[in-house]
């Protein structure tokens, strides 16, 4: 699995000029699921996304977890994350998982994070989204099962 986080005072999902999703201060997470994923990638990502001291502490550095600022977070699947650009100028897709277990894990994923009582939006699995967000720092991290963090 790979994630891009993005520390936010505020983020939304829109399909279809309906919002789906919203959240203020957190993290939004854009998901995108791998070939040979398990849900133990799905727990292990969500434990140390939850976990990530990101957030400003009063001395201003970054020292706080989201459960410490009560941010919340806004889970957007995103298999494009995947994209392979070493040949040609198109991306493969070859190691993004098929549709029907990335679903899986990403619904696993946002289980994960809710059952530790962090507030969860989410987008819409399949659906073309416009995502808007106020990126706070910037703050941009990127993660990788694979690679254990």
């Amino acid at each position: 699995m790979r994630a891009v986080l993005q520390r936010v005072t505020r983020a939304s999902v829109t399909i279809e000029g309906q919002i789906v999703g919203q959240i203020g201060r957190g993290l939004v997470v854009l998901l995108g699921v791998e070939q040979d994923d398990t849900d133990g990638d799905a727990q292990h990502l969500a434990d140390k996304i939850i976990q990530l001291r990101i957030f400003d502490a009063d001395e201003g550095r970054m020292n706080r977890a989201l459960s410490e600022v009560a941010g919340a977070v806004l889970v957007v699947s995103q298999f494009t994350l995947l994209g392979d650009c070493r040949k040609g100028r198109r991306p493969s897709f070859l190691q993004a998982a098929p549709p029907e277990l990335a679903e899986r894990l990403y619904e696993t994923f946002v289980a994960a994070v809710g059952v530790q009582g962090i507030a969860v939006a989410t987008g819409k699995f399949r659906a073309m989204m416009q995502v808007e967000l106020v990126n706070d720092g910037p703050v941009t991290i990127l993660l990788d099962s694979r690679k254990r963090f």
